[in-house]
């Protein structure tokens, strides 16, 4: 049905040239035309069963990529179907069409600079569908699917967010999901300096080692952050597998920690948990 749409348009657009001609060189003409758009589709089917069943990614490639690739496709045999019909007139043709593409280009300039955006993300790729991000004043979670103009995202409230691809292109944007699922949480608590730092760092560790959340290979580990008049700072850091359990992870070991501290009669005059971006270990764009 594709195809016949498209021979007719182009039996209707070029219907003075083709009144010219005999009627061979119609048929031949239309025969050429759709085996160029028949090898358009053809070849645009093939990709995208490539990049389907690549096994070398572990994420699926992103529907605007296979998007592009198709329109590429298809805009050549359009051309190479117009240089057919027109001859040598195809020039003056293309020329006359930039100019109104041109213009209507300007009128729907956030359409375009959206759709352009879009193209720009497909092909650089700094997320994927199924990826957690941070799109810095925008959004936070997960990517189900990126189009040409808008981008949607499902965050851990369950709120579906529809972003257009111009806003997150200018936003910088934090890939938890790249190039590993695995990345690097930390508790910070502040003790008493009444507390020997290798009684509370044995307390605190011993308590994190309980965790059936966390990934206990990297082992976790504490660290003195700092050593202030309102107290010892201890960094407990531990390993996610995936950033979407980060809430549930917290809770469990600031909970572990909370208890053993309160087992061993240790005060703690201020906790406080934070989530670091670890900028080494993530992927970014701006």
């Amino acid at each position: 049905m594709m195809l016949l749409s498209v021979g007719i348009f182009i039996a209707v657009f070029y219907g003075r040239e083709a009144q010219q001609a005999g009627t061979d060189d119609i048929l031949s003409l239309g025969a050429t035309a759709l085996i160029y758009f028949a090898v358009a589709w053809l070849a645009s089917r093939l990709i995208a069963m490539a990049l389907d069943q690549a096994t070398t990614r572990r994420r699926p490639y992103p529907r605007l990529l296979k998007d592009l690739i198709a329109a590429l496709l298809f805009l050549l045999a359009f051309a190479a179907t117009g240089a057919l019909f027109m001859g040598q007139g195809a020039v003056g043709a293309l020329a006359g069409s930039g100019l109104v593409l041109a213009m209507m280009g300007f009128a729907i300039r956030n359409v375009v600079a959206d759709t352009l955006s879009g193209v720009a993300l497909g092909v650089e790729g700094p997320f994927r569908i199924g990826d957690w991000i941070d799109i810095d004043g925008l959004a936070r979670g997960k990517v189900i699917e990126i189009g040409w103009r808008t981008t949607r995202v499902l965050t851990r409230d369950s709120t579906y967010l529809i972003l257009p691809n111009s806003q997150i292109a200018r936003q910088r944007i934090t890939n938890y999901s790249a190039p590993k699922a695995q990345y690097r949480a930390q508790v910070s608590i502040v003790l008493d300096h009444s507390i020997p730092i290798e009684t509370a760092r044995k307390v605190i560790l011993d308590a994190v080692r309980e965790a059936k959340l966390i990934q206990q290979e990297p082992a976790p580990d504490v660290r003195v952050s700092s050593y202030d008049q309102g107290g010892i700072a201890y960094a407990v850091r531990y390993w996610l597998s995936r950033f979407d359990r980060d809430i549930d992870c917290r809770d469990e070991v600031y909970r572990l920690v909370d208890s053993a501290l309160r087992e061993a009669g240790i005060e703690a005059p201020h906790r406080r948990i934070e989530l670091i971006g670890a900028a080494s270990s993530r992927t970014g764009a701006a």
